[in-house]
């Protein structure tokens, strides 16, 4: 009566594949993620067909099967591994750890967008999209972005995106810039930020949603009235021959040139939050306002 010893078979098969396995992703530069989660379904065929061919030519005997129970244990750890990395594949563990590990930085240029300001245009609204930007009047009329995308995403398209789209609609030239991808898998995470910077003429209206974005606006020699809405930290670099009235709506705190400020109003929403200001500053006549709503911080700097 011939005897065989379930199990034996499969783990020595089982070693054997894996160690090829791993020899070929060296050798041909396999991506040893996909090896562990692809090869592992083989380990239960392979303890399968023991199973049968060994009854198979044992017809003319009786056989007899006995199980190597650390055998069959060892395969099991080593199944259970290959579904364990499978379940981790799909959960977009492993994509994340590998892209973690082969992630650098990457500087992507803004593609040029200039737009010539037509009759009709009066305004200019702004959607940063939660990026920081600085914002400059020029005497030109058009509308021009340019700068640079820094990114630890590995990835070739994104230096072909558009990051900024510009719609005339009547009197207005809407310009919307799109948020920066960000991916989070527990603490695997990829940044991307960008360093931007919007030319705008000085005779136009314009209109700044900051969505809680840090912007520096340089409005040089303003001949218009500009409002910036919910900037957490606004950087206002004002010339002193300019004619300019900035006015701050309930700003909680003010930097840069502080004695410069005039502080109409000091008040608290409640008693668990920082003081509210409303301040004012202005050069020359004041003929044109800088209007700041729902900001957090504002520096006042003054160039010569």
């Amino acid at each position: 009566m011939r005897t065989w010893r379930v199990g034996t078979f499969s783990m020595g098969a089982a070693l054997l594949l894996l160690g090829i396995y791993l020899l070929f992703s060296q050798l041909m530069g396999f991506n040893i993620e996909h090896i562990m989660i692809s090869w592992w379904p083989i380990i239960l065929v392979i303890l399968g067909l023991e199973i049968l061919l060994f009854l198979l030519f044992s017809r003319k005997e009786k056989p007899f099967l006995k199980y190597d129970f650390i055998s069959i244990f060892f395969v099991g750890v080593l199944g259970m591994s290959g579904i364990g990395f499978a379940l981790l594949s799909s959960s977009g563990v492993l994509q994340s750890v590998s892209a973690y590990m082969n992630s650098e930085e990457h500087t992507y240029d803004i593609k040029n967008m200039e737009q010539a300001i037509g009759e009709d245009v009066k305004r200019v609204v702004v959607s940063t999209g939660g990026n920081p930007i600085s914002i400059e009047g020029t005497d030109i009329n058009e509308v021009s972005m340019f700068g640079t995308v820094h990114s630890t995403l590995a990835n070739s398209e994104m230096s072909k995106m558009d990051y900024v789209s510009m719609n005339e609609k009547g009197d207005t030239l809407y310009i919307n810039i799109k948020r920066m991808p960000e991916y989070t898998n527990g603490p695997f995470n990829h940044h991307t930020s960008m360093d931007a910077t919007l030319l705008v003429p000085v005779d136009l209206k314009l209109e700044v949603e900051a969505e809680g974005s840090s912007v520096t606006v340089k409005p040089r020699l303003l001949k218009s009235d500009w409002t910036v809405d919910g900037s957490s930290d606004l950087n206002v670099m004002l010339e002193e021959a300019s004619d300019v009235s900035l006015l701050a709506d309930g700003v909680q705190d003010l930097g840069g040139n502080e004695q410069e400020w005039t502080i109409s109003n000091k008040e608290k929403a409640d008693s668990y939050s920082e003081p509210a200001f409303d301040a004012s500053f202005k050069t020359g006549e004041g003929s044109h306002t800088l209007q700041i709503v729902n900001g957090y911080r504002v520096s006042l700097h003054t160039m010569k």
